[in-house]
């Protein structure tokens, strides 16, 4: 386990700093001068060039990348003398259109990001999981096409359209919920749940869905297994079969699916965040791209992938626990 744990750990450091090297590439030599954006139009050349060593965009690239990399770890400085700025670790710059600390923004959105995630996952692993497995467990009945229909019709919907059209429903027709805002539980718990109750449901909806339908592809072929035909013949209930033999080999592609959509969703539901005006991750990024704050986007990129690595290797460790036949080593 412990090299095991160490292999994933190593392939999870390369990860990160290849997609660090590559935004970084990206967004620092093939964007705009980030000097020219910050100088604004009436700027002079003294003051660009003087922008420019501030930032340390004067140095050779790899030299500019590697004083980025350090500065996560153990921080950096800014200009000289009296303009001297430090940017305490973990530092990924700072906003070329606030000034503000990028780490200190990410923190202060990312709650935000989590609370929508953490609630929208766990209803659409009730509500998928429960409709596929009833729709495996009823294959051709009413309820099976019924269910399997709605799934097909509510994963073919937009977010954005069913964002809209419970914004117009519940707030403005029937006005039986405010317009979300990022309030805090502490603050007012009511107000918080009914906050956050669109913005779970128009997420939940498509991944529900789509859970519903492979839990049942999933659950049909497990049940068509040798070893579920070897334990119905010694006479174990149908209840039992299906909790100790059917389930776990048939959560197992489900428990990876998931593994990489919570992860990304943790990096901020840029769309959802947007339309609903929640101030996460994701519209910060909407709004970073719009205006192209190459910092903050990095920052989000970099933060989207850490999540995505953690995620694979966390499934990979679960496997042991849903699957015998999988072995840590």
């Amino acid at each position: 386990m412990a090299r095991y744990l160490a292999g994933r750990l190593a392939g999870l450091l390369l990860i990160l700093f290849l997609v660090c090297l590559f935004t970084y590439l990206i967004f620092f030599k093939l964007s705009p001068d980030p000097a020219l954006m910050i100088c604004g139009k009436t700027c002079t050349p003294d003051r660009i060039e003087q922008i420019r060593a501030v930032l340390g965009l004067d140095e050779p690239f790899l030299a500019q990348f590697g004083t980025y990399l350090l500065g996560l770890f153990a921080g950096r400085d800014y200009g000289a003398g009296a303009n001297l700025v430090h940017c305490p670790a973990p530092c990924l710059g700072y906003s070329f259109q606030t000034s503000q600390s990028v780490w200190e923004m990410i923190t202060d959105r990312l709650p935000v990001s989590a609370t929508v995630a953490v609630g929208a996952a766990v209803l659409w692993l009730l509500i998928g999981l429960t409709a596929g497995l009833v729709s495996a467990v009823k294959e051709g009945s009413w309820w099976d096409r019924a269910a399997m229909g709605l799934a097909l019709g509510g994963a073919s919907v937009p977010n954005y359209v069913l964002a809209l059209a419970l914004q117009y429903v519940l707030v403005v027709r029937l006005e039986i919920l405010p317009f979300p805002s990022a309030v805090p539980f502490s603050e007012d718990p009511v107000l918080w749940l009914q906050s956050y109750l669109m913005p779970w449901l128009v997420l939940a909806t498509g991944y529900a869905c789509l859970y519903a339908r492979l839990t049942r592809s999933n659950v049909i072929d497990t049940l068509a297994e040798n070893f579920m035909r070897t334990a119905r013949a010694k006479g174990l209930g149908p209840t039992l079969t299906m909790r100790r033999h059917a389930l776990r080999p048939a959560l197992t592609p489900i428990t990876t699916i998931f593994g990489m959509d919570f992860a990304a969703l943790l990096g901020g539901a840029l769309i959802t965040e947007t339309v609903f005006g929640l101030n996460g991750v994701g519209k910060m990024a909407a709004d970073s791209i719009a205006k192209n704050d190459q910092p903050v986007i990095m920052a989000v990129t970099l933060l989207a992938a850490f999540f995505v690595v953690i995620g694979n290797v966390v499934v990979d460790l679960l496997y042991t626990g849903l699957d015998p036949r999988v072995r840590v080593r």
